[in-house]
């Protein structure tokens, strides 16, 4: 396997800043690909050992490219996240003004977080999706629009200026990226771990996402993220991505996946990795009555109580 990361290019995008932070980017060359199923297709081929992709923002949820080439295609699996605050910068041409600007692009995802911006500033301007925001600066440099929404440090990349800075809609903003590589062993456990899965429902009825969703809560496991995607099927077919707190080596993760792979027609593992930026020390304790210690406990009772030994 190629000692690669594959990510979402070209040079200048958040991704690859939020890539860099990662110690063993140091080590490996980082292969700037035109999308995210580019890049995640470069695992499945062998081309890379891993691809480095946004997966959620804070502004507008899940990126749903991302979600919907983990659900498809074959299995890859989640070893690493990242967060990285976000601000963006409207780059333009040497010597453009405000009042020039008729044109601009980023990645469809930067709207939601410029959007207000966009309505007080530049009303209107005509938006045009790129397929990632160092995109849009380069086809801004190439002339195709006036202007683009990216990172400022982008600007001398690609011979802009930064026009205006800091923008951005919500204080805070922020975006989740992941390492996905090919599946095996998870690492192991860290006490403060995220298992990320895909689940189908095996039809339609009322309370059937509930009757699922009680597979995490009669065992104490937090979610942390639950988006429905379509599986293309019809209109009312969903699938759903969670992200649950835990390690699926945990007692009670473990059986929650267990009861779903029992009554859903199909359970998609993405992975149990590192939450990031949050200390193992600071991660509640499991609800009473979900610890692994317990779960051992109650399956040595039932064990007893079977040889006749209660």
């Amino acid at each position: 396997m190629p000692a690669s990361y594959a990510y979402l290019g070209p040079e200048g995008t958040f991704t690859e800043v939020a890539l860099r932070t990662l110690p063993e980017a140091a080590t490996r060359e980082l292969v700037p690909m035109v999308s995210v199923p580019a890049a995640l297709d470069a695992v499945r081929i062998g081309e890379a050992e891993a691809a480095f992709v946004p997966i959620e923002n804070s502004v507008e949820g899940g990126i749903t490219t991302t979600l919907d080439e983990l659900v498809a295609g074959a299995p890859l699996m989640i070893y690493r996240e990242v967060l990285l605050s976000i601000t963006f910068a409207l780059l333009v041409r040497p010597g453009t003004k405000l009042s020039e600007i008729k044109t601009v692009t980023a990645h469809p995802a930067a709207q939601p977080q410029v959007r207000n911006w966009l309505k007080n500033n530049l009303p209107d301007a005509l938006w045009e999706s790129a397929a990632s925001n160092a995109d849009g600066a380069r086809l801004v440099q190439e002339g195709r629009y006036d202007a683009a929404f990216a990172g400022e440090f982008a600007a001398a990349k690609y011979g802009l200026q930064p026009l205006e800075s800091g923008i951005h809609d919500a204080e805070n903003a922020q975006t989740r990226f992941v390492l996905v590589g090919r599946p095996a062993r998870p690492a192991a456990p860290t006490g403060a771990d995220k298992t990320s899965v895909v689940i189908w429902q095996r039809d339609d009825h009322p309370g059937a996402l509930l009757e699922l969703l009680q597979e995490f809560a009669v065992r104490g496991v937090n979610l942390m993220l639950l988006q429905s995607r379509p599986t293309g099927e019809g209109i009312g077919n969903y699938c759903f991505a969670i992200d649950a707190e835990g390690h699926i080596s945990d007692r009670r993760v473990g059986e929650a996946l267990m009861g779903l792979k029992r009554v859903c027609p199909q359970v998609r593992f993405l992975g149990s990795y590192p939450r990031a930026e949050v200390d193992p020390k600071d991660v509640r304790a499991p609800r009473a009555g979900t610890s692994d210690t317990e779960f051992s406990a109650a399956s040595d009772w039932l064990a007893r109580c079977q040889d006749g030994r209660f």
